[in-house]
């Protein structure tokens, strides 16, 4: 048989607990922006199927998700609607399983890789020391077999905060413990050298989105950012 006549290979398609995934992340970020508030109903399923090209099943496995998070609720016969968030509960985000993890990081690629990119245009030496600072405070904690989670936090909310855009650093507050896969992790069952290498693996990366901060070069940070999330994902909430 002539090979000219073979179809080309379709393109893989998107498992729909991935697509489920992309949509959960797509309508937290609105909620978690103000785009849709508290009481706001969220779009019907036939709305949403057409605006994302996606079955009506991976809507339903989205709208499902969102609801156990505590961030809407589903009304029968009615509509889905967004619930009023409550600080202190950092936002019900559960990130007590390897899922919970990979959810929140998949969420953070999309919110830091674009902080960070406006903190290299917009931060002050000041911002900058305080961010070195924090890699520093990292890097002792590292050394002194102390937790890093407090210092690794301190990093990722100052960046925020150096977007000059409130919204950054209040979503980022309002994640709460979530913030850093680590403190979540049972050091004993991962075992302390490997949880220290990969605390040392982490801030290589820091470094690299600092220096590109430093340079103020939004294209860099961007991408080291988004190397630095992907990472985590991979080291503390392996894929299903």
């Amino acid at each position: 048989m002539d090979s000219t006549n073979t179809p080309p290979a379709a393109a893989p398609r998107k498992r729909s607990r991935s697509l489920a995934h992309d949509l959960v992340t797509e309508l937290t970020q609105r909620i978690l922006l103000g785009k849709l508030g508290p009481g706001d109903k969220l779009p019907s399923e036939s709305e949403i199927v057409r605006e994302q090209g996606v079955s009506r099943t991976v809507v339903r496995e989205a709208l499902s998700k969102l609801q156990a998070s505590g961030l809407v609720e589903t009304r029968h016969g009615i509509g889905t609607f967004v619930l009023e968030r409550k600080p202190q509960t950092a936002l019900g985000l559960n990130v007590e399983t390897a899922l919970g993890m990979r959810d929140i990081l998949e969420l953070r690629l999309g919110l830091e890789s674009q902080a960070v990119a406006l903190a290299a245009r917009r931060r002050t030496e000041e911002q900058l020391a305080a961010m070195r600072q924090a890699l520093d405070d990292y890097q002792d904690a590292l050394a002194g077999a102390r937790s890093c989670v407090e210092a690794d936090r301190r990093f990722h909310l100052l960046i925020a905060e150096a977007t000059g855009n409130p919204y950054f650093g209040e979503i980022m507050r309002h994640l709460g413990e979530a913030l850093i896969p680590r403190n979540r992790i049972d050091s004993g069952a991962q075992g302390g050298k490997e949880l220290a290498r990969l605390g040392y693996l982490a801030n290589l990366e820091h470094e690299a989105i600092l220096q590109a901060i430093r340079r103020q070069d939004p294209d860099a940070a961007r991408a080291a950012m988004w190397t630095h999330l992907s990472n985590s994902r991979e080291r503390f909430a392996p894929d299903e």
